[in-house]
């Protein structure tokens, strides 16, 4: 099954899964593919899913179709194209392309254990560790104002029935396993990378690892940590001094950034979108 990426300024505003035979893209609410914008056509073009080959087609709009930057009337699209209508752009992701694409993918970008840094990422692991203490301490750092804190102190809330059962049976599971099923960093969701530009366009990447390393050594890597707090990305090495991965088009720097859902990454030339699960 094939996608839309809607984008906008490198910014994911939608995806669409494309499950009908016909797609229509343009700026009346009719549309399937609505783009809310001056610069788009009431009905600017069409999307057409024969079996598992999709063919786009120009509606005489105004401003005109393009597809990677050149003007086009009919179009059969390819996994990687890029559509452009007025301002936005939408990439077509098809899910049909062979698998050992996306392992091409993870051979260029993904850095295995074996080619790492050891002292690299024991640094880059140490900047992750500092960046989650620090938001630890800015927490116990607020403090309640004290008529809130007067107020907490004089009417404590009187727990229900199910508070109560859910605090033994809790209670009882810490003891009885040494573990507080609260602190387990299972409990954080899933992540992915998605590429947003170059050949390797739609590619996923799922953040299943507590370290991911990723870009071209010699040139820039950087490395994905997965914390019970959150996803960190931190610099490893670059090939020139100061060269650091950019977030949102502005440099992470030395120290670990945390990452949130729909954050752009800037890693070796190459842009990824973060999305959390």
């Amino acid at each position: 099954m094939a996608r839309l990426i809607l984008s906008l300024d490198n910014q994911v505003l939608a995806e669409y899964n494309m499950t009908k035979e016909r797609y229509t893209v343009g700026r009346l609410p009719d549309n399937d593919v609505r783009i809310d914008n001056p610069a788009v056509s009431g009905h600017h073009s069409l999307i057409i899913n024969i079996l598992n080959d999709s063919f786009l087609e120009d509606l005489n709009s105004t401003n005109g179709t393009y597809v990677n930057g050149k003007l086009i009337k009919k179009h059969a699209l390819q996994h990687g194209d890029v559509i452009t209508i007025g301002h936005h752009q939408l990439r077509f992701a098809d899910q049909q392309v062979n698998e050992p694409e996306q392992d091409e993918f993870e051979k260029t970008m993904v850095i295995p254990a074996g080619q790492q840094n050891a002292d690299q990422l024991a640094k880059a692991e140490r900047a992750a560790d500092r960046a989650v203490a620090e938001v630890d301490e800015a927490a116990e750092g607020v403090k309640l104002d004290p008529e809130d804190a007067a107020a907490l102190e004089e009417k404590p809330k009187t727990p229900s029935l199910g508070e109560t059962m859910a605090e033994e049976r809790a209670s009882h599971s810490a003891t009885a396993t040494g573990i507080d099923p609260g602190s387990i960093p299972n409990a954080l969701p899933m992540a992915k990378l998605q590429v947003l530009s170059g050949s390797f366009a739609g590619r996923e990447l799922e953040l299943t690892k507590a370290l991911t390393t990723l870009g071209r050594p010699g040139v820039q890597v950087a490395a994905i940590t997965r914390r019970a707090e959150g996803y960190y990305i931190v610099h490893v090495e670059s090939g020139k001094e100061g060269d650091y991965p950019l977030v949102n088009g502005q440099p992470i720097g030395a120290q670990a950034k945390k990452l949130t859902d729909n954050d752009v990454v800037q890693l070796a030339g190459v842009k990824m979108g973060f999305f959390a699960a």
